[in-house]
């Protein structure tokens, strides 16, 4: 698999990771999952990620599901979060990962960070553990992990560091920081560099047309994103946002913290996509009452977007 570049644009979706009803890594959904991003049009993958329940795996779970969904993803570039406490796990998994085949790793900031000085060192101190030769996405997300970035010190990070390839833009309120990066590439004090979006899709619109490359998040339909991305590369605004605005009330109800991988992976089993919703321990369940909301939500979204019509597949599954 070709390694990942300043080029990267289009939909990366972020996966969640299958487990079965008891915690242990499902396999075979995996499978699925993969071969279902692919058969849609996504054009990467991001494992192990936040929404990925990284924290809960041990290190040679994490290698393993990282190996599968690089074997499984043919012509997908399949990114690794490697973010840990500690660098030496943190090298063992980017090693692991590209050996096997991924275009590169994503690494998010600890919640520790606070001084500029501090930030920029730490990503210093990473690129020198798990080694120069391996591309990198830089992950922007202070509404949880609490660090703020300024887009003076992305670009310091980026300026300091050759191979950080990518930054994935969850800032909120974020649009002014992706302005700011490219009038800094504009004036030649930021080499080019990828710019995928996340924070649920909740600003994918605005964001693609403030110069983004494209999203790099998860969301129970990433065939939207898709459009989305595509409908905004082509010029076609309303098309765009006529689309995007049918699924922001089920973006919007996917984006609450502590419930949100609940209910896509709630959304991804009815698809058909994985055969359980279930998170590994500690994790929250959706209740009877939440998921009448979302089927509700999705009978509306089915008015505009006929994919989002289950039904059919919910009672013969059921």
């Amino acid at each position: 698999m070709t390694k990942l570049t300043h080029r990267a644009a289009g939909t990366f979706a972020i996966a969640p990771t299958p487990f079965h009803d008891d915690g242990r890594i499902d396999d075979k959904s995996i499978d699925r999952l993969t071969d279902f991003y692919g058969e849609i049009g996504c054009d990467g993958v991001t494992v192990l990620g936040i929404l990925g329940e990284a924290p809960k795996l041990e290190g040679s779970e994490a290698e393993e599901v990282a190996k599968r969904f690089v074997k499984r993803a043919k012509n997908m570039q399949i990114v690794v979060g490697i973010s840990a406490p500690g660098f030496a796990a943190m090298r063992s998994l980017a090693r692991a990962s590209m050996d096997a085949g991924a275009a590169g790793v994503m690494i998010a900031p600890p919640p520790h960070l606070r001084t500029d000085e501090q930030i920029t060192g730490y990503f210093k101190q990473v690129v020198e553990a798990i080694g120069t030769d391996i591309p990198w996405v830089l992950q922007d997300y202070p509404l949880t992990l609490t660090v703020i970035m300024t887009p003076a010190v992305i670009r310091k990070i980026v300026m300091d560091n050759p191979s950080c390839v990518m930054l994935k833009h969850e800032d909120w309120p974020g649009l002014e920081k992706i302005s700011a990066l490219r009038a800094f590439q504009k004036d030649g004090s930021l080499r080019p560099l990828s710019i995928l979006t996340g924070n649920g899709a909740l600003f994918l619109d605005f964001e693609m047309e403030r110069g983004a490359d494209g999203a790099m998040t998860g969301y129970a339909f990433p065939e939207l994103l898709i459009d989305v991305v595509r409908l905004s590369r082509e010029g076609r605004r309303d098309a765009a946002h006529d689309l995007f605005d049918a699924h922001l009330p089920l973006i919007r109800y996917e984006q609450q913290p502590g419930v949100g991988l609940a209910v896509r992976k709630y959304v991804l089993q009815k698809r058909g996509v994985i055969a359980s919703s279930a998170q590994r321990k500690p994790g929250s369940n959706i209740t009877a009452t939440a998921k009448a909301e979302v089927d509700y939500l999705l009978s509306r979204v089915a008015r505009v977007d006929k994919r989002a019509n289950l039904q059919p597949q919910s009672s013969a599954a059921g």
